[in-house]
């Protein structure tokens, strides 16, 4: 099949692009790089099967593809906050565009939302029955409400058209291919710790987090666009909480330094690591659904994937000192 993956170069989408590759598909890639990265799509440029078209969402194209993965949009506060305008246009504009795409060519089409949707939850675990808690005028809302209105864009086409639609509620992703700088917690303390810095923990270090290593998430992707219908959203996510104290005591370990673990006031600021207003203090997926309808559930262990990626850091950050 001939895939379209916007996004592409970003990082849970290159590492989509290469498990589509490896499953024997044709896959273009759009991307303007803006946040992603020309080096996460390294070994895939030189294949005959894939296809990089530097580009922006936001402008309507064509492209003869048997299915689209939406996966355009800055994820981290610290890069979707620097064009607020620009995020919001990049949910609603993008989504209408490659929306308008799979309509005419009668194309599935899977859209990447994010638990941000939720907001600053009320509930614990968040099911997909929960409508949210978002702040419509904060720093976070270009993204929170962008994905949302990505979402009834995705719900209306598919009343409206018909339109063969999935789509994923993604919670808390990591592994290799993240942006050194994105400022998302796991990726600021393992950076931290390469570094023999100070591991910034914000307030009491009570905020409850789940980590879902990105080969667990991009299975999960795969087995919703390739299910027989679901037209309702899915959460992906790993159910196991962990507290962000913990967390850094965790990587600590797992980085075998000596570091110093403070716990700052939480409007404490320093460069990207200070804490956005309106950050949730717990987000947990329920994925029953994605249990019983897709068979999915996480299978790599929080070490497991802390060492994958401390390992990517490391070299990321050896071949910039070199």
């Amino acid at each position: 099949m001939r895939f379209l993956v916007t996004g592409g170069g970003g990082f849970i989408g290159s590492h989509l692009c290469a498990e589509l590759i490896n499953r024997g598909h044709y896959v273009i890639c759009l991307d303007n790089f803006e946040t992603g990265k020309v080096e996460n799509l390294a070994n895939l440029i030189p294949k005959d099967n894939f296809k990089l078209i530097i580009g922006d969402v936001t402008t309507p194209t064509y492209f003869d593809v048997d299915g689209i993965f939406n996966l355009a949009c800055p994820a981290s506060p610290a890069f979707y906050q620097q064009d607020p305008i620009k995020t919001s246009k990049t949910n609603f504009l993008g989504s209408l565009n490659v929306l308008n795409l799979a309509k005419e060519k009668n194309i599935r089409i899977l859209q990447a939302s994010t638990s941000e949707v939720y907001g600053d939850p009320i509930i614990s675990p968040q099911n997909e029955n929960y409508w949210g808690n978002v702040n419509p005028i904060g720093i976070r809302a270009c993204y929170d409400e962008g994905k949302r209105i990505a979402e009834t864009l995705f719900f209306d086409y598919h009343r409206m058209y018909g339109a063969d639609i999935r789509v994923a509620r993604i919670f808390n992703t990591y592994g290799p291919n993240m942006a050194i700088n994105d400022g998302r917690v796991i990726s600021n303390f393992i950076v931290q710790s390469i570094r023999k810095q100070t591991l910034t923990v914000y307030g009491d270090g009570s905020q409850v987090r789940s980590f879902c290593y990105i080969d667990d998430l991009v299975d999960g992707l795969l087995k919703l666009f390739f299910s027989e219908p679901i037209y309702e959203p899915i959460n992906l996510g790993n159910p196991e909480p962990i507290s962000i104290g913990i967390l850094a005591t965790k990587i600590q370990e797992i980085s075998a330094k000596e570091l110093n673990i403070p716990y700052l006031p939480q409007n404490y600021n320093v460069d990207y690591y200070s804490l956005p207003s309106d950050d949730p203090k717990i987000r947990i997926p329920d994925i029953t659904k994605a249990l019983n309808l897709l068979k999915w559930t996480p299978k790599i262990p929080l070490e497991e994937g802390i060492i994958l990626t401390l390992n990517y850091f490391m070299k990321i950050i050896n071949e910039k000192n070199d």
